[in-house]
């Protein structure tokens, strides 16, 4: 178990406030990607960061961020150091991260792990419009269904994997008609 200084958990926080560049209406503590920050000594500190997924060209500026607003919180010397174990989930989106993302009009991923596990993800691949037949119909209605941010519709299809960042698909409603990003599951 590691035990958290009060400095280290109130230098978290200042850190933790960061927006993320690529999405700023999350945080990086609600993003979920600031690890730990460990004081080496009494004017350094470290600071774990843990990228959405290997090659995120977003690091560098998070990393930039972290420095700025910790040397304004009088921290002297900042080292930030990306880690890869364990690997960021999108289990570590906070619930407030989740709750934002759905106001600022994207469809937060699902939960796939219980809280506190480790392991492999299931991915599942399937159509990319539902309600092929009851079955399919049945999951959409479920917890488990890509809703639509604007209207909670389950209702919606995949027009690309890809949005406009690697971690987002593009779906649209069959019901408001409306685009909208999905972060997808990881």
């Amino acid at each position: 178990m590691v035990t958290v200084t009060p400095l280290e958990a109130e230098l978290l926080a200042v850190a933790g406030s960061v927006p993320d560049p690529e999405l700023p209406v999350l945080t990086l503590r609600e993003l979920g990607v600031l690890r730990a920050v460990h004081v080496r000594d009494a004017d350094a500190v470290e600071v774990e960061l843990t990228p959405t997924y290997t090659g995120c060209p977003a690091v560098e500026a998070m990393s930039v961020d972290i420095e700025r607003v910790l040397h304004e919180h009088g921290v002297r010397e900042v080292t930030v150091r990306t880690v890869l174990t364990p690997a960021w989930s999108t289990d570590d989106i906070t619930a407030e991260g989740r709750r934002k993302l759905r106001e600022f009009g994207i469809a937060p991923p699902r939960v796939l792990t219980g809280a506190g596990s480790s392991g492999p993800v299931t991915l599942a691949l399937g159509p990319t419009r539902t309600y092929a037949d009851q079955s399919a119909r049945q999951l959409e209605e479920s917890a488990e269904a890509v809703r639509c941010p604007h209207c909670g519709s389950a209702d919606t299809e995949l027009l690309s994997r890809f949005s406009s960042t690697a971690c987002k698909a593009l779906r649209r409603c069959l019901d408001c008609r409306e685009p909208f990003d999905h972060f997808k599951e990881l």
